[in-house]
């Protein structure tokens, strides 16, 4: 009798749904919450109001109507949806002090996180091929980079994006954890929601490192296969004003794609290390929420014809 009350009691703890789920992140830092929400707000700001800058210059600057600067809007919008994802939540958790999430909106905010940062890692690599194809090969730039071959490579992006999450998603509804419901993170993900899963995890862990190949090692490879060829046709120009020039033109692309996989990799490879709270919570937002509000000064500060087009802009406002 006492062995079967004690199996009975573990199928209950199996069969437990958890509803709702515990954010860890700032646990420790609760007598500077306000000036966390400050720090949160003034990036969330800062990301939306650079990015829609970027995306709209874009458009209404018919210098700017090249493939390079048409991926470069897709990134803004990336960028923006990203931070929204992950920001508004944090800022509702530190003005109200409750750091919980629903189980849906937990798994809603996870598919949207890992689609726009799978979009972004292949946009990535689309954008450095359109590099390599206009330093290494600019007699075929027009015929290779048309708008109908940009439009398909922005398309694969997202698609591919969506395609990864909804596959990891459908595997983490199936996720059980026996009450469980403390996340040791600032927002939902994978890796925090696999620690306190229990049970079988062979299949999403053989998942993960599955993704980790097509989602970042895939595109990664791209970058640099590309970057090697560009570098080689690069030494091959004889004039230092030439290298110079040529170089210039991948400066923000290189700065933004350092950021996206080093701090990626970073993160991605925490949680079986040394736990700390703190600096896993640093980690993160180094990861999800500062990069969007990074790139749109990396690519404004860095580009003559960005600023050009932004004071273009401003002057026709004054008149």
């Amino acid at each position: 009798m006492e062995v079967n009350s004690i199996s009975s009691v573990e199928a209950n703890n199996q069969t437990r749904q958890v509803m709702e789920f515990v954010l860890l992140g700032f646990s420790g830092m609760l007598n500077g919450q306000r000036y966390l929400f400050l720090a949160y707000f003034t990036i969330y700001l800062v990301t939306i109001a650079g990015n829609i800058m970027i995306f709209t210059l874009i458009q209404l600057d018919s210098h700017l109507h090249s493939p390079m600067y048409f991926f470069l809007s897709h990134l803004s919008c990336l960028d923006v949806c990203l931070s929204s994802v992950t920001v508004p939540k944090i800022l509702v958790n530190l003005l109200h002090r409750q750091h919980t999430i629903s189980h849906n909106e937990c798994m809603a905010q996870m598919f949207f996180l890992m689609s726009f940062t799978g979009a972004e890692a292949v946009l990535l690599a689309a954008m450095a091929y359109d590099r390599y194809v206009a330093i290494c090969r600019p007699l075929y730039y027009s015929g290779l980079m048309n708008p109908k071959a940009c439009v398909q490579l922005a398309t694969t992006a997202w698609v591919w994006g969506f395609l990864h999450s909804a596959f990891h998603t459908a595997l983490s509804t199936n996720l059980h954890f026996c009450g469980h419901n403390q996340i040791g993170h600032i927002f939902c993900d994978i890796p925090p929601l696999l620690k306190i899963a229990c049970g079988d995890l062979y299949i999403n862990l053989m998942a993960t490192q599955v993704a980790s190949v097509f989602i970042g090692l895939v595109p990664f490879l791209a970058i640099g296969l590309s970057y090697f060829y560009i570098l080689s046709s690069v030494l091959r120009i004889p004039s230092n004003a030439g290298r110079h020039k040529a170089l210039s033109t991948c400066a923000s692309h290189v700065i933004v794609v350092t950021f996206y996989f080093g701090n990626g990799l970073v993160n991605y490879n925490q949680f079986g290390q040394g736990y700390s709270l703190e600096r896993d919570t640093l980690i993160s937002t180094m990861y999800c929420i500062v990069p969007p509000a990074l790139n749109p000064l990396i690519y404004s500060l860095r580009n003559k014809e960005v600023k050009g087009a932004l004071r273009k802009l401003l002057e026709n406002q004054r008149k």
